[in-house]
C-alpha cells in the first residue's frame, strides 16, 4: 500500500536590501519570519539554499516575554552562525516593523541576538519612498591590540605610505571583531586586495576575522569610504565593522563625540550603500554606539521544506 507524502513545511521569507532607499543597492538579507522548532541544521541549509551574506531567523515568543527579552533572532552566513551582524541586524527589524499591526508597532524593535538585546529605533518615513530609516544601538567597544602597520598594509594588498600614520590599526568589536584600518584617503580604497588565506591566519591570532579599510573623501559628505573584502567575495555594507570603526575615530579624536557622520560602502561592486555613524566619549570611554540607514523590501516568498 503506498502512502501519500507529508504536506510540506510552509515559511514565510523576505528580503530587504539594507543601507539603501532604492531596491537593488545595499546589502541585502533574506529574512525567514517564524522559524520556531526549526533545527539549526536545518537553518544553516536554509541559508546555503539563499546564498546572501546571511540570512536570519525569526523565532517567535509571547508578547510579555518580547516585551521584555526582545524578539529572538538567529544569524546565519552561508557557513556559520554569528552571534552578531549589523546589516542583518537592521534589515530584520525593519521587516518586523513592516510587518506588525498597527496596534503593535513602536518606534522601537529590540531583537535578541546571541550577543545579547540590540534596539533597532524607526524614523517617520519621508517623502514617497518606501524605506524605512532606523537606527541600532550596539554593544559598548572592546579595545584589543594594536597592529604592525607593515604587516597590515602587506596583507591588505597596499603601501605601508597609503596608511594613516597617526592612526594604527587596531582590532575593535562591538559584537563581531574586526581589524580598524585607517588610510590616508579613500583613494587607495581602489587597490585594496586582501590576501585572504595568509590574512585569515594573522588575524585570528590577533582576536580579529576581518579588515574594515577605510578613508576620509575630503568632503564633507560622505565623510569616509571603506571596503571588507572576505574568503571569494566582499561585503556592501558592514554593519558590525561600522560600529567598530565610529568607536575608533571617536576614541582618537578623528570624530567629535556624538556626531554623526557618513561612511559609504559597496561603490567598488556596484552596490552602494550609505550608513550613518556616531558614538560618544566620556570619562575616557566610548558608549552609545549607532548605525543607522534606510531598508527597503524587494520580495516576498514561501520556502516548501519536507
Amino acid at each position: 500500500m503506498s502512502t501519500r507524502p507529508s504536506a510540506p513545511i510552509v515559511l514565510e521569507y523576505s528580503i530587504a536590501d539594507v543601507f539603501t532607499d532604492v531596491a537593488l543597492a545595499g546589502n541585502p538579507v533574506a529574512v525567514v519570519i517564524d522559524s520556531i522548532g526549526l533545527p539549526t541544521e536545518r537553518m544553516q541549509a536554509i541559508a546555503r539554499e539563499f546564498n546572501l551574506s546571511e540570512t536570519t531567523f525569526v523565532q517567535r515568543r509571547p508578547v510579555g516575554v518580547e516585551q521584555a527579552e526582545g524578539v529572538r533572532v538567529r544569524i546565519f552566513t552561508t557557513q556559520e552562525e554569528l552571534p552578531f551582524a549589523g546589516h542583518p541586524t537592521l534589515g530584520t527589524a525593519t521587516v518586523l516593523k513592516v510587518n506588525a499591526p498597527a496596534t503593535e508597532q513602536g518606534d522601537t524593535i529590540t531583537l535578541a541576538l546571541n550577543v545579547g538585546p540590540v534596539p533597532v529605533s524607526f524614523e517617520d518615513r519621508v517623502g514617497d519612498s518606501a524605506a524605512l530609516f532606523g537606527e541600532m544601538t550596539q554593544r559598548n567597544p572592546e579595545f584589543g591590540a594594536e597592529l604592525d602597520p607593515a604587516a597590515v598594509a602587506h596583507l591588505i594588498g597596499l603601501d605601508l605610505a597609503d596608511l594613516e600614520p597617526k592612526l594604527p590599526p587596531q582590532v575593535v568589536s562591538t559584537g563581531n571583531a574586526f581589524a580598524i584600518v585607517p588610510l590616508r584617503s579613500s583613494e587607495a580604497l581602489a587597490r585594496l586586495n586582501v590576501k585572504q588565506r595568509e590574512a585569515t591566519e594573522w588575524l585570528r591570532a590577533r582576536g580579529a576575522r576581518w579588515f574594515f579599510v577605510l578613508g576620509p573623501t575630503g568632503e564633507e559628505t560622505p565623510a569616509f569610504r571603506a571596503r571588507m573584502q572576505f574568503n571569494g567575495g566582499e561585503d556592501p555594507a558592514t554593519g558590525s565593522a561600522a560600529g567598530c570603526a565610529i568607536s575608533y575615530l571617536v576614541a582618537r579624536g578623528v570624530v567629535a563625540s556624538g556626531e554623526r557622520i557618513l561612511l559609504r560602502q559597496g561603490v567598488e561592486i556596484n552596490r552602494s550603500s550609505d550608513l550613518f555613524l556616531s558614538a560618544k566619549m566620556s570619562s575616557a570611554k566610548v558608549s552609545d554606539v549607532r548605525v543607522a540607514g534606510s531598508t527597503i523590501l524587494v520580495a516576498k516568498g514561501q520556502l516548501f521544506l519536507p
